[in-house]
């Protein structure tokens, strides 16, 4: 689950991380109100999208007075930002973030993170701030310096002083950026994140550290213990068939092809839409039913594949070892007959009590083609839609 820039230093100041004051405005008068409020000669108007590089597409601007604060809050406010993350389409900006300026001296990268080679969160730290993290590790790899962090022990002052010291945090700075980085580490571990990225992190002609900008992304799964964390939840900035698909508990990611994916796991999933894009065709979505799917449950990923306008066929690739295959033959049948499919639908089976779920599809009188294999399955479903 993603959040805005705004909610995620509401969260790091509850925990002692430095951040700028600022504050959220959703009408070009609540910014001006907002920049009257801080006081600050230079206010920044930043747009609040859950997607990055926001600054490269119009998305930041730096206001000398209130007059400039109520021009760039128009200019951006309603307009859709174009970005590397959101994809052609873009994101409406609906909120503003009117934040007090700062004497920037220099601009760092820090980032938690869960490294799966080594099964432990990493702190990362780097000097070249204001830039992609990919960007460094791409043509600089030799300017980001990690942190490995004991679960047990946790980020010990030391580690945090030694990554102070490889990014070239100047001495001043080095108490408040040693506090800075066990605060951040507290909220990732506490607020069960699956990444907390400040970038820029800066230090300032008056000697304080601060987060310019904050990411912090949460773990789904964890989010039924972080009531908190999920009131921060916009609907506005996901899909809405994500959306539509938490509600039923399935996994599901919209992507840009033309041939819907309903699998039961993960891995299973993923090895389906590589085999649909290696026999020529574009998956339109990822989407994970789980072990333990009931008719209902599949009845509600069909709808949910066919709201996608750009589908022209389905391919059903199940593997029934808890999830019963039978199961799923009804779930596929039911959905068929509510939804009245047209596109063509190849079903693959395999698992426990695969012969009655074969046996439900032949007797269902519906136009549904059997796969023997995922190969048949995805060149079956590859040549009808083309």
């Amino acid at each position: 689950m993603n959040i805005h820039e705004y909610q995620g230093k509401e969260i790091l100041r509850k925990y002692g991380v430095a951040v700028p004051n600022g504050k959220v405005a959703y009408t070009v008068d609540e910014a001006v109100d907002a920049a009257k409020e801080l006081g600050s000669s230079v206010s920044v108007v930043k747009a609040q999208i859950h997607a990055g590089g926001r600054g490269k597409a119009g998305g930041v601007k730096v206001a000398k007075g209130l007059d400039e604060v109520r021009t760039y809050a128009d200019e951006i406010l309603g307009k859709t930002l174009v970005t590397h993350q959101t994809g052609p389409e873009g994101k409406e900006v609906k909120r503003l973030l009117i934040e007090e300026g700062c004497d920037i001296q220099k601009e760092y990268y820090i980032g938690v993170v869960l490294d799966r080679a080594t099964s432990r969160v990493t702190m990362m730290g780097s000097e070249e701030g204001g830039t992609e993290i990919e960007e460094v590790a791409a043509e600089t790899p030799e300017k980001i310096f990690k942190e490995e962090i004991d679960p047990v022990v946790g980020l010990t002052a030391f580690q945090a002083r030694r990554l102070a010291f490889n990014m070239n945090i100047p001495k001043d700075y080095l108490s408040k950026a040693v506090k800075f980085m066990l605060g951040l580490y507290t909220v990732f571990v506490e607020k069960d994140c699956s990444i907390a990225e400040i970038n820029p992190l800066v230090t300032t002609g008056d000697g304080e550290v601060l987060a310019l900008d904050a990411k912090l992304n949460f773990d789904d799964n964890a989010l039924f213990r972080q009531k908190d964390i999920q009131a921060y939840r916009d609907l506005d900035e996901e899909d809405e068939k994500e959306i539509e698909a938490s509600k039923y508990d399935l996994s599901y990611v919209a992507l840009d092809g033309n041939i819907g994916c309903m699998v039961n796991g993960a891995g299973l999933a993923m090895s389906t839409m590589d085999i649909i894009k290696h026999s020529g065709g574009e998956p339109a979505n990822f989407l994970d039913v789980g072990g333990g799917a009931t008719a209902e449950k599949v009845t509600e990923a069909f709808k949910i594949i066919l709201s996608d306008a750009s589908v022209k066929g389905i391919f059903v690739n199940i593997f029934g070892g808890i999830m019963k295959c039978d199961v799923i033959a009804e779930g596929v049948v039911e959905a068929t007959k509510q939804v009245g499919l047209e596109l063509p639908l190849v079903v693959r089976l395999e698992g426990t009590n695969v012969d009655l779920g074969k046996k439900i599809l032949a007797e269902s009188g519906l136009n549904i083609t059997a796969a023997e294999s995922m190969a048949d399955g995805a060149e079956k479903i590859v040549s009808f839609v083309k």
